[in-house]
This record gives C-alpha cells, structure tokens and sequence, in this order.
C-alpha cells in the first residue's frame, strides 16, 4: 500500500474519534451545539472521504493494472484534504466562540484547499484509469 493511501486510512480512524467526543460534548452542553458543522464535516470529510481517497489509491489502480498516474500529486492531496480540514474546523470553531472576519477568511480559504484536494484525487485517479492518448 502506498505510504500516503495508509495515511489516509490511518486518518479515517482518528477523525471520527474527534468528531465522537464532540458529540457527546453537544449532548452534554447546549452551548457545544453550536459545533455540529465541525461534527458533520469531521464525520463526513474526516472518515467518509479519508476512507474514499485511501481505498480508492490502493484498489483503482490495481483494478487498471497501472501504476498510480502521481505519486507526488497523491502526497500534495494528502496534505491539503488534511490541513484543509483541520484548518477549515478550527477557524470555524475559533469564530463561533469569538467572531472574526480574518477567522472566516481563513475557515474559506481552507475549505478552497479541501476543494482542490478533491479535484487532485479525481484528476489522479481518471489519469490512472483512463488509457493514455494516442499522440
């Protein structure tokens, strides 16, 4: 398995620990309710969509019988799904308990970059399974 699908599966199970805990936090304090984004997108883009990319580089290409169309690229998407998320949550947490315009700055900026990791990992993986044009 690739170093960085590993590190995709490996991630799949720490985000949704984290989104676990403040799940309980929200059933625990009606202030915590105000985190349900974070719950949600943790859940969705932290277990769902880690699962999605870490299978997704281990299995599609095999299926082809190629090799990854980018190494590199499936490193950059690593660190940009991940930063993205983690950034993208904790400005938004950080402006729910102090509003700030810089604070929504950066949570869409990072979710800019949990963008492009998506469009990483398509363009990757149809340049792996698509046959190579005939120049």
């Amino acid at each position: 398995m690739d170093r960085f699908a590993r590190w995709f599966v490996i991630m799949k199970h720490c985000l949704p620990a984290l989104a676990s805990v403040i799940g309980i936090a929200m059933l625990w304090s009606e202030q915590a309710t105000a985190l349900k984004f974070v719950h949600s997108h943790l859940m969705l883009l932290g277990w769902v969509s880690m699962m999605i990319y870490g299978v997704g580089y281990h299995i599609l290409p095999r299926f082809m019988g190629r090799p990854l169309f980018s190494q590199k690229m499936g490193d950059v998407q690593f660190w940009l799904a991940n930063g993205g998320l983690v950034v993208m949550l904790l400005g938004y947490t950080l402006n729910v308990y102090q509003p700030n315009t810089g604070l929504v700055g950066m949570t869409v900026a990072a979710g800019v970059a949990e963008l492009v990791s998506v469009f990483l990992f398509f363009y990757n993986m149809l340049k792996t399974m698509l046959p190579a044009s005939a120049s």
